[in-house]
């Protein structure tokens, strides 16, 4: 039987603009190519590529009382989403993420949180009621929204797996409690430690200094190229990327994020697990768009035999 998966998360149309590079104050630059919205979002990108892994996904978000929420809600459940737990907010706009795309893959977002910004304990005590095996967040929604969430999945005696992404340093750490996994990329580690995990003794340092804040079962660093590496309060592990060619970056962490979850729920080894997640962002990696870019499960365990 597949494991459930709450994502509680963020839902955007992405504005997505090819440029050379980012532009200095006062310059203005010509976008290359065409503009394109896309459906994006730190949570929906992870809850549409963990059905994609195998999971079973309900979805609590917000969108607006617009055609971008509408557009939304009907790719969610045609993607398999348990969709039961997607408001529609009647004050505020569907979240909006311009997203400046550079030649070499990397990726400049502003985001809009409109209805993202309107997730609340209610909704995620709620959506609790999925009875999932693991509860998936990440900064994209307020503070009381991934308390919530931290809370419940301790209440329920699900894994709490909180993806980094739009970290601040002045969020309570402390009030979380307890947490399964922990996946911040490299610039999010060090925003929330001021270390910069460049180097094996650093990435030792983050893990430490983040475990020191709250109680972390597991610490799983994203660094981009050069893999991922793995913490478990004793021992460290890192994991050689996979060799691909970059074509945009946009979602890689969140799908990193979504398969590790859900492998790890199939399996319990977060070695195996984070190995299928560096294969899963680097396939992510290499496709233009967010949910777009998700690979399929079978994609996933060829590159990883």
């Amino acid at each position: 039987m597949a494991k459930r998966i709450l994502v509680v998360g963020s839902a955007n149309i992405d504005f997505v603009l090819n440029t050379p590079y980012i532009p200095a104050p006062g310059e203005t630059l010509i976008s290359q190519g065409n503009y394109v919205f896309t459906p994006g979002g730190k949570g929906a990108n992870t809850a549409v590529a963990a059905a994609a892994f195998g999971a079973d996904v309900s979805f609590c978000t917000r969108v607006g009382d617009d055609a971008y929420g509408d557009r939304l809600i009907s790719l969610f459940a045609e993607k398999g989403l348990d969709t039961r737990f997607i408001k529609v907010d009647r004050l505020e706009q569907t979240g909006l993420a311009v997203v400046m795309l550079e030649q070499n893959g990397k990726n400049r977002i502003l985001a809009f949180s409109g209805a993202n910004k309107r997730i609340n304990d209610s909704d995620v005590e709620a959506a609790i009621s999925c009875y999932p095996d693991a509860v998936i967040t990440q900064f994209e929604v307020q503070p009381e929204a991934v308390i919530a969430a931290a809370r419940t999945a301790a209440d329920e005696g699900a894994k709490f797996i909180l993806d980094a992404g739009a970290a601040t340093s002045d969020f309570p750490l402390s009030k979380l409690e307890q947490i399964e996994i922990l996946t911040p990329n490299e610039v999010e580690t060090e925003i929330l430690t001021g270390i910069r995990p460049n180097n094996l003794e650093n990435c030792l340092r983050a893990s430490i200094a983040l475990c020191n804040k709250v109680d972390i079962k597991y610490v799983v660093l994203k660094l981009g190229a050069r893999g991922c590496y793995v913490y478990d309060g004793k021992y460290s592990h890192l994991i050689s990327p996979c060799e691909v060619p970059v074509v945009d970056t946009t979602a890689a962490g969140d799908v990193f994020t979504a398969a590790l979850t859900t492998e790890f729920l199939r399996t319990g080894d977060i070695i195996d697990s984070a190995k299928f997640a560096n294969a899963a962002g680097g396939l992510a990696v290499s496709k233009k768009g967010a949910i777009t870019s998700i690979p399929t499960l079978e994609e996933v365990r060829n590159i990883c035999m």
